[in-house]
């Protein structure tokens, strides 16, 4: 049977102090009301019954996550204690499926990134369902047509494609975030995608893959599976590391007998990792800023400014050009909008200060 698992457990320390501890940025409902963890789940209608739809999210954060998704059955809401990167993420809901359906097929997706429009997605995700239950020794990861030189993403190199499987593709290489130059040579030759960090395959497969290559991880999950009371204990004990670089990467490599393919996802994909890419689903007023909430602004061009105060505080702009400001009741962020990727640096200084503001 198929399975989804929409991974929800980031901080999103880049969108401090909108994003905090206890309100990581795929729950903001700034999206015309939803959070990315809701419009994540919107988008797989149709594709899979609720049932079959698990997140993997913080324990901190499970109950808003069933607050947001009243449909998901609570046990479908997987609660880590502690963050360990995805690797463990992705060890332990595939683990957890695989407990109740030794047959399951499995797809991981991501709860940080806007897609559109879903009818496309939920193709991609049909097609690389299709090819895991026609090959069982694929893992299959998705990856979205670039439409600029991005270098903010990762990419896939893509090999030969598969014969009878239209716009899938064996894959050559992972590649780190380029430069600019490397990135315009990316998209010129046309064999390069972005990396959606989404994954399909076998749950067997996959914890097969995991036993050869992080053996402890395996050993360690499969007890906690076996015997829940002991996820307190024994998740935080798991090495951190990416989903990527602990499987995907080795297994494009030959490091085992299983096969990494590749399957196109043609949309239009933006990943909401900080404010700039968050400014590009705000209001614009005649200046040209990026505005949210109760805002007003004079002599002031290309800034954004966001109000998540909640009551009748003002946020107000004077003379202010290619500047961020946003207002929430326990904290304000100002800076220029060009260092907007560095409020991560600050949120380690502002911890230092006073971890509740963080």
């Amino acid at each position: 049977m198929r399975y989804v698992v929409i991974m929800a457990g980031g901080s999103g320390t880049r969108l401090w102090p909108l994003s905090r501890q206890g309100t990581p940025k795929q729950l903001l409902e700034i999206f015309n009301g939803q959070s990315l963890l809701r419009m994540a789940y919107d988008r797989l209608e149709g594709l899979v019954d609720d049932a079959q739809v698990l997140t993997c999210t913080s324990q901190a954060y499970a109950d808003v996550v069933a607050r947001q998704i009243p449909e998901l059955p609570r046990d479908n809401i997987l609660g880590e204690p502690v963050g360990r990167d995805s690797l463990n993420a992705v060890a332990w809901s595939t683990a957890v499926l695989a407990d109740r359906d030794p047959d399951a097929v499995v797809a991981m997706v991501t709860a940080d990134q806007l897609i559109s429009p879903p009818e496309a997605f939920r193709r991609s995700l049909r097609q690389a369902f299709e090819v895991v239950e026609d090959r069982p020794r694929a893992l299959v990861t998705l990856g979205v047509v670039p439409t600029s030189p991005h270098t903010g993403y990762g990419y896939l190199h893509r090999d030969e494609p598969v014969p009878g499987r239209a716009g899938v593709f064996r894959l050559a290489e992972f590649k780190e975030k380029p430069h600019l130059e490397l990135a315009e040579q990316y998209l010129e030759s046309g064999e390069y995608w972005w990396n959606a960090g989404m994954f399909v395959f076998r749950a067997a497969s996959l914890l097969e893959q995991l036993r050869v290559l992080t053996p402890d991880t395996h050993r360690t999950i499969s007890r906690i599976v076996a015997e829940p009371d002991t996820l307190g204990e024994l998740f935080p004990t798991l090495p951190k590391n990416s989903f990527d670089y602990a499987v995907m990467e080795p297994v494009s490599q030959g490091a085992t007998d299983a096969e990494v393919l590749a399957v196109a996802l043609d949309v239009d994909w933006r990943d909401v990792g900080g404010f700039v890419s968050l400014a590009a689903e705000l209001a614009v007023d005649e200046s040209g800023n990026r505005v949210d909430g109760k805002v007003v602004t004079l002599d002031s061009a290309g800034c954004v400014l966001i109000n998540a105060t909640g009551d009748d505080h003002v946020v107000a702009g004077l003379g202010l050009t290619d500047t961020l400001v946003v207002a929430t009741r326990g904290a304000t962020l100002a800076a220029p909008l060009a260092d907007s990727e560095r409020v991560k640096e600050l949120v380690d200084r502002v911890r230092i200060l006073d971890d509740r503001l963080t």
